[in-house]
């Protein structure tokens, strides 16, 4: 049972994007809560306004109009290094293109963010505690046999491993996922749900995952659809059902 006041929550977000003489109205007053501890899945067509959400709430971009609050602290309108920081320790996030850095092994590209966060002393400080770290969560993540192993040796299900091993490196509260099954087969795209619920279930790890997959989301708890840039009135709490009826 997840509580009632909410983690995170997006009131009345508006986002637009200018591309020469155009004005693509993308958010038109999307409203959202997310509870602590839930895994929430987001589906809607392409277009729809699934990614530029995901974006605004983990304050990779700020919105035109409406508030985001994580905790009752208002966050979309903090100074740039605050917002920076909320990234790195508070948000983590996955994306449909693992931008794996492919010059680094795999245990470079998990310690990255953990690089970012330590200044030269605390990270040469810190060094062999944080590579431990690393290390165990990409065994937690099977790959513990693929540390010196560069990005293109690996295949795209184990390069999205990679990928959530290295957004849960400096422990966040929130996983951000933009269709972190998109690029993957069927059964690559199972293993990672599986491997997303049980982080959700063990470690209660809050995730926001956006999909336009319905075969996928009936592991999650809840399922709401955004259409046109808004939030469904609807809440769809059972996706086998939802999947049905589409």
């Amino acid at each position: 049972m997840h509580g009632t006041t909410p983690l995170l929550t997006a009131i009345n977000l508006r986002k637009t994007y200018v591309k020469y003489a155009n004005r693509i109205e993308v958010l038109r007053g999307l409203d959202i809560d997310v509870a602590e501890g839930e895994f929430l899945s987001v589906i809607g067509n392409s277009g729809s306004g699934k990614s530029t959400m995901l974006h605004l709430l983990g304050t990779l971009d700020t919105p035109d109009d409406g508030c985001i609050h994580l905790e009752g602290r208002r966050i979309d309108n903090l100074p740039a290094r605050d917002r920076d920081a909320l990234r790195n320790r508070t948000f983590g996030f996955i994306f449909q293109f693992y931008h794996l850095l492919p010059e680094m092994n795999v245990l470079e590209n998990v310690l990255a963010p953990a690089m970012i966060t330590h200044s030269v002393w605390s990270w040469w400080r810190n060094k062999k505690e944080l590579r431990k770290h690393a290390a165990e969560m990409l065994d937690k993540v099977g790959l513990g046999h693929r540390l010196t192993h560069q990005p293109r040796e690996l295949s795209g299900g184990e390069m999205q491993r990679a990928a959530i091993a290295r957004a849960l490196i400096n422990r966040p509260r929130v996983l951000l996922a933009d269709e972190p099954t998109g690029n993957l087969d069927l059964a690559n795209g199972h293993h990672i749900m599986k491997l997303l619920r049980d982080l959700n279930q063990f470690e209660n790890l809050t995730i926001v995952m956006v999909t336009h997959n319905l075969d996928l989301v009936h592991e999650t708890d809840r399922m709401v659809r955004i259409i046109d840039g808004r939030m469904d009135g609807q809440e769809l709490s059972q996706p086998p059902a939802l999947a049905a009826a589409v």
